[in-house]
């Protein structure tokens, strides 16, 4: 069976017949990757019956993947959203959680919650009671305005305040293949305890000067994370809003995977569904499914679960 390390998201080939005592005797499973070096857990859904894949019930830790940028207006909630649509369409479970205070991950999926993450990080509810179902093999764990005061809480914690959020999210991870988090723009507490979180940045830039300045300045802010927690790692720049019509994007474009060639994704090119969409409270594939902006995420998709097939037989359904 296949195994894939939630921080370098290098597969690995695992022999069950090595690990079936293991199994049988109750023992907790864990694996360090020989790539990066990074030790996670292994859970099994279900006991080992049998040495087929099929029925082991194998599931990796979730990968948790924060979508940010200090800079707005970049597209973040618009790929968090659709992204982790696209994921979910392929089979993958996943949860998306909105740090923003504005909660449009919420109004883009046409979702109304009634608790979401403030809830959760004041303990005020269950954590299953946060999370609500937007669709299938998709689940939200919403933002919103009251998500300021929690920030407030948050900055006057003497102790561990950059870890309340991964504490806050233990009793869910592990229920997700993927954990996608959406950020507001700026530089806040509550970024902090989100980089404190994910093991995975995706970065999300407008094909525009200040974004990329932007970008440049984030890359220096996740520096001084990485002094203290070095389980987290930029994996992909994603460009969006690139404008074939005009040079101006195509040449940032160019000039973006000169810089960065080992993160750069293919682009997310301009499209007027991806601003429409959000009016029917639909997602992408949803509102347009033979868009260019839906052949895009789908790319997208494929990049980040490293999966060719699986979304491709999952949207032809």
């Amino acid at each position: 069976m296949i195994i894939i390390c939630p921080k370098c998201a290098r597969k690995h080939k695992v022999n069950l017949d090595l690990i079936k005592d293991h199994l049988d005797s109750g023992k907790n499973i864990s694996a360090t990757c020989r790539s990066c070096k990074y030790k996670f857990p292994v859970l099994m859904d279900q006991p080992l019956e049998s040495p087929s894949i099929e029925k082991a019930g194998y599931r990796a830790a979730s990968r948790k993947i924060c979508v940010t940028l200090s800079k707005g207006g970049v597209g973040k909630t618009t790929t968090s959203v659709n992204l982790g649509a696209g994921l979910a369409l392929a089979g993958y479970k996943v949860l998306l959680v909105d740090t923003d205070t504005q909660g449009q991950s919420s109004y883009i999926l046409g979702k109304k919650p009634t608790a979401g993450l403030t809830e959760l990080l004041t303990k005020e509810l269950t954590p299953d009671e946060c999370v609500v179902k937007a669709r299938n093999n998709l689940w939200l764990l919403g933002g919103g305005k009251s998500l300021a005061g929690v920030k407030r809480i948050i900055d006057r914690k003497s102790f561990g305040a950059e870890w309340t959020l991964a504490e806050a999210m233990k009793p869910l991870e592990n229920k997700y293949d993927f954990i996608l988090i959406d950020t507001s723009p700026g530089w806040d507490q509550l970024i902090v305890n989100v980089l404190f979180y994910a093991t995975e940045v995706l970065v999300p830039v407008a094909l525009e000067v200040m974004p990329l300045h932007g970008l440049s300045e984030f890359l220096k802010s996740l520096g001084s994370i990485q002094k203290y927690r070095k389980e987290i790692s930029l994996k992909y720049i994603v460009p969006t809003f690139l404008d074939t019509r005009i040079k101006g994007p195509q040449i940032l474009y160019s000039e973006l995977k000169k810089l960065y060639p080992e993160y750069v994704c293919s682009p997310i090119r301009y499209s007027e569904s991806l601003s429409e969409a959000p009016s029917f409270g639909k997602s992408i594939f949803e509102f347009a499914p033979g868009s260019i902006a839906s052949a895009d995420y789908r790319e997208l998709v494929r990049k980040v679960s490293m999966n060719n097939t699986a979304f491709e037989k999952s949207m032809s359904k």
